[in-house]
């Protein structure tokens, strides 16, 4: 008796073998299929062929689940009587019909000899004829995504067998709908991003993280005078763009500068035209840690501020005119308050305040037509005196100059000189110390009863002069027009008063030696207003 029992237990085995081989088989032929391609039409209707292969069906039909509309929504089939993916839309509210019992059970639902009284969600589905109808599952990253569907116009058409076959079947194709669905709205996403891109008035330039160009847009373009194809793919050092800027961007971008939240500087190009520079890196989160990013390269923002440019050289030409010709009658002004104050008894306390009132209001706008004529004097070609300068004496002289100021506002000051430093460097003291000056008071206006720090640091050829404070920051938008002359940021302290000229003073003196100003910023955050002088 044992003898028949193993023949019979192999031979069950042996069907479970072909059985299962039919089965893997299958499913191999749909997924080599239908992964080929990642145009979602195209895999949708290369997954009803190749199901319709292996599977002994006359019809199939993929729907897949909208849920924004809360629907499951036929997307694609294959030997039905009507259209219902074009022509008539099949639409069904999730959760009901047959569909919703096959999604809201997670199992594939069978139906060997219809009889038409079924819970039909469209009730034009019973015009097809069909008898036998199989509806399984479609899953991708752990979801139901859709529903496969067999039928046939002959009952019992469809054993255990071929349900089990389809119901792996049924996942195989979902990830591949699921995988060109994802590729889809990959490429939609990327075509909106190209056309906002290339749509915006600003200029956009980006780096990959080994220097080419991955982007630039129409006005980039447009302002850099080259092509965009052209530059995609060049290593920026390499492009055809003009020197002036180039040069900027590249000092920009250099390995000193990695840690630098953002640069930003003006410059003219050819034509005489202005340009605003915003450069920024690319921080990109690293996958193997949660704290440390990587760098990814640079985007760079460019702005044409050319008639932002000529309309305050309009209103800077009126404004030095305006003050040689008022020079003289403050100067008289001022005089006539002195000799009232010397007239004026020390107990007559109104008249006192009054002409206090009076000569802080001249004093303040002889300042403004100082640094007026400060600013007429450098651009108009002002030959600076440039000798060895005892860089850390000036530095000393400076912080000491300053110290009882930061005192009385009841700021922290400190100042560190790197080790680095070079005793000695070539410059204009005079100049230097006035910009500088300036740095150290508006720190001093903005920040409030914390810290402003004065740094000294040389790095690849570079003499970096910062003054780091702790006030409130400054926003992204306005930080490339902070060196323009009369700009204020409009979120800064209303009490504070000042000319608008410091920070454009400061610009021109560090241009006249041969550097330039950069600003760090973020709002709450505090800034660091610095100053680069080559030194070598």
């Amino acid at each position: 008796m044992e003898q028949p029992n193993l023949l019979v237990q192999n031979q069950l085995l042996n069907e479970e073998v072909q059985r299962r081989t039919i089965q893997i088989s299958a499913i191999t032929t749909v997924a080599a299929t239908v992964g080929y391609s990642l145009d979602l039409s195209v895999t949708l209707n290369t997954a009803i062929d190749s199901v319709l292969q292996v599977v002994d069906a006359e019809a199939s039909g993929i729907s897949l689940i909208d849920e924004a509309a809360g629907e499951v929504v036929l997307r694609a089939q294959h030997g039905w009587i009507h259209d219902f993916v074009e022509d008539n839309p099949m639409r069904i509210p999730l959760g009901k019909g047959m569909s919703g019992e096959v999604i809201n059970n997670n199992k594939v639902l069978v139906y060997n000899d219809l009889s038409g009284d079924e819970d039909y969600a469209v009730d034009r589905f019973k015009n097809e004829g069909f008898r036998s109808l199989v509806m399984a599952p479609m899953h991708a990253r752990g979801k139901i995504i859709g529903i496969l569907s067999v039928m046939s116009s002959k009952p019992n058409q469809f054993d255990d067998a071929t349900v089990s076959i389809l119901r792996s079947i049924a996942d195989t194709v979902g990830v591949a709908i699921d995988n060109a669905r994802l590729h889809e709205q990959h490429v939609e996403q990327e075509n909106r991003l190209n056309a906002i891109l290339h749509s915006t008035a600003d200029g956009i330039l980006a780096t990959d993280q080994h220097g080419r160009v991955s982007v630039c847009n129409y006005a980039a373009a447009i302002m850099l005078d080259v092509e965009p194809h052209e530059i995609v793919g060049t290593p920026l050092r390499e492009a055809d763009i003009q020197y002036k800027v180039l040069d900027q961007l590249m000092l920009a971008m250099s390995p000193e500068n990695k840690d630098e939240e953002i640069q930003s500087f003006q410059v003219q190009v050819e034509g005489g035209r202005t340009i605003s520079v915003l450069v920024s890196p690319v921080q990109v989160p690293s996958q193997v840690s949660r704290i440390a990013n990587t760098e990814d390269g640079w985007v760079v923002v460019l702005q044409d501020i050319t008639h932002i440019r000529e309309a305050e050289v309009a209103r800077v030409q009126f404004i030095q005119a305006a003050a040689h010709d008022m020079k003289n009658p403050l100067s008289v002004t001022q005089k006539s308050i002195s000799m009232l104050s010397d007239m004026v008894t020390s107990d007559d306390d109104m008249m006192v305040e009054i002409l206090g009132m009076a000569s802080n209001g001249v004093g303040r706008v002889q300042r403004l037509i100082d640094d007026l004529l400060n600013i007429e004097k450098i651009e108009s070609g002002y030959q600076f005196k440039l000798d060895d300068v005892d860089v850390r004496e000036m530095i000393y002289e400076i912080s000491a100059q300053a110290q009882p100021i930061m005192s009385e506002r009841k700021i922290n000051f400190q100042m560190t000189i790197d080790d680095d430093v070079p005793a000695m460097v070539r410059l204009d003291r005079e100049w230097i110390q006035r910009a500088l000056h300036n740095y150290l008071e508006n720190a001093g206006k903005y920040a409030p009863e914390g810290g402003v720090n004065f740094e000294i640091v040389a790095s690849n050829g570079n003499l970096h002069f910062e003054v780091k404070d702790s006030g409130p920051g400054i926003p992204l938008q306005a930080q490339a027009r902070l060196f323009d002359r009369f700009y204020r940021v409009d979120n800064q302290r209303k009490d504070v008063s000042g000319s608008g000229l410091g920070l454009a003073i400061v610009k021109s003196v560090a241009e006249a030696h041969g550097g330039m100003v950069y600003v760090r910023s973020k709002e709450g955050e505090g800034s660091t207003f610095g100053i680069r002088i080559p030194i070598s």
